[in-house]
């Protein structure tokens, strides 16, 4: 029958094994974040109701069998960016959690929370475009009040507020598609609106550029790169115009984002 020593030795081993195992565990189910590889593309959440990642269509049916080729700013967009688009800018899953790049391009009116959340993420330090057109010219297949048609007036009134910004729009402008110098972009506009800074903003420190068409602002930790026109967007007919199309977004997703070294 073994005595009090041998025992004490035998359950200090059974406890340095147990210990070893535990670590073992620990480090195999630990999950690491690990920095991204070189060359690979980054991830660019996507909120709009413009059709650039699926084509207009009556039923789901419809658009998975339609065999047209993808709208030129999905891939644009694609050739620097692995694309995320999302339904709702709530908080969890399905929204803006991970997410340090937004594009929001000409979005549905938000809820209420949805304001929040996004000004929250924001100000933690996320990054976002923002198109806002405040009268839409591209045609759409589907019927005015029809909540498939993409969203003709910006409306975005309370987030604006809140980074101290308002969209105005010059209803005597003359219809027709121009180009606009936004720094190293000619920008295609086509009945475009205008911000005016706004008072009342919480903490939100925002600059005007080429005639209030493009607001830059610093919220909180983030940063907001606003443009009040949306028909950089429109259907390109043929690879010339797709072509000048992505020339003028890269720019701005740089001005954004950060300049990508690839480009």
């Amino acid at each position: 029958m073994p005595g009090p020593r041998p025992r004490r030795r035998l359950a200090t081993l059974l406890a340095a094994v147990i210990l070893a195992i535990g670590l073992v565990f620990l480090l195999v189910h630990t999950r690491v974040a690990e920095p991204a590889e070189p060359g690979e593309k980054p991830k660019l959440a996507l909120f709009t109701s413009l059709p650039l990642f699926w084509a207009e269509a009556p039923d789901l049916a419809t658009m998975l069998r339609d065999d047209r080729p993808p709208h030129w700013a999905r891939g644009a967009l694609e050739r620097r960016y692995v694309v995320a688009p999302l339904d709702t800018l709530e908080p969890g899953p399905g929204g803006l959690d991970g997410t340090e790049r937004l594009a929001l391009i000409q979005p549905r009116p938000l809820s209420p929370s949805e304001n929040v959340a996004l000004d929250r993420w924001v100000r933690e330090g996320g990054s976002l475009l923002l198109f806002a057109d405040p009268a839409l010219t591209e045609d759409s297949s589907f019927a005015m009040g029809d909540k498939r048609r993409p969203q003709d007036i910006a409306m975005l009134s309370p987030i604006l507020s809140r980074w101290g910004l308002k969209l105005m729009f010059d209803d005597e402008q003359p219809l027709g598609l121009h180009d606009v110098g936004v720094g190293a972009a000619r920008l295609p506009v086509n009945l475009p609106g205008h911000f005016v800074l706004s008072p009342g903003g919480a903490e939100g420190r925002c600059a005007l550029a080429e005639g209030g068409l493009v607001a830059s602002c610093s919220i909180g930790r983030g940063r907001v790169l606003a443009v009040a026109d949306a028909a950089l967007f429109e259907t390109a007919p043929d690879e010339a115009d797709r072509a000048t199309r992505s020339r003028a977004l890269f720019p701005l997703l740089d001005r954004a984002f950060g300049a990508d070294p690839a480009s």
